[in-house]
């Protein structure tokens, strides 16, 4: 007996970031507002059957899932005009014969405080380790102030920008997504999110970015 197809439509959406391209779905992808960052096929195996299926290209090196999107990014072997259409159909041909893209976030894919690279002499501290995260008085006020004005456009360009401590008067936040590696995010982070939570909050005195 044929399995009935579930109706999809799939739109490409380019984003600020060159190597990333979003892929639109008239259907959430994702629950409860969660996100889900893959940078292998093995750490996609089993969570998310959508992510494991999209690193069978050998293009693909990251599949980022929030809301109805899923960002996909790839190196440079190919160029997105070759590809983009190609990537679109199989999205959309997989999405009508599988419900459920993501079936659980593994602790490797959600947003970790951790260095993304070491620091050189004379540069200023780009990260945090988690054992070195501790709560602040004003940690609420910091993820209220993202996710009110920073995280709807961001998700809106397929990336997320995530809190993961405030201390010494810097706010360290993780670039995932289209924003990790994108050209244009530390315009975004010093012009925009730097000087917005810095209006609020005047014990801020910088945010930091570390890739996931």
């Amino acid at each position: 007996m044929e399995t009935k197809k579930i109706p999809t439509a799939v739109y490409a959406e380019m984003t600020p970031n060159p190597a990333v391209m979003k892929f639109v779905v008239d259907r959430p992808l994702i629950l409860n507002g969660e996100q889900a960052e893959f940078t292998s096929k093995e750490q996609a195996t089993e969570a998310s059957p959508l992510a494991e299926e999209l690193f069978n290209f050998p293009f693909v090196t990251n599949v980022f899932i929030s809301g109805n999107f899923v960002a996909v990014t790839k190196d440079e072997s190919l160029g997105w005009e070759m590809i983009i259409q190609q990537l679109r159909e199989y999205i959309r041909e997989w999405l009508m014969d599988h419900m459920e893209a993501v079936k659980f976030v593994p602790e490797s894919a959600q947003p970790q405080a951790t260095p993304s690279a070491m620091p050189q002499p004379g540069d200023t501290e780009a990260f945090i380790n988690a054992s070195d995260v501790v709560p602040s008085e004003f940690d609420e006020q910091i993820k209220r102030l993202l996710d009110e004005f920073v995280r709807p456009a961001v998700e809106q360009d397929g990336g997320a920008i995530d809190f993961t401590a405030f201390k010494d008067g810097k706010v360290f936040v993780q670039m995932r997504g289209a924003c990790s590696g994108c050209p244009s995010s530390m315009q975004t982070l010093k012009g925009g999110i730097e000087n917005l939570l810095k209006t609020h909050i005047p014990q801020v005195e910088e945010v930091v970015a570390q890739e996931a």
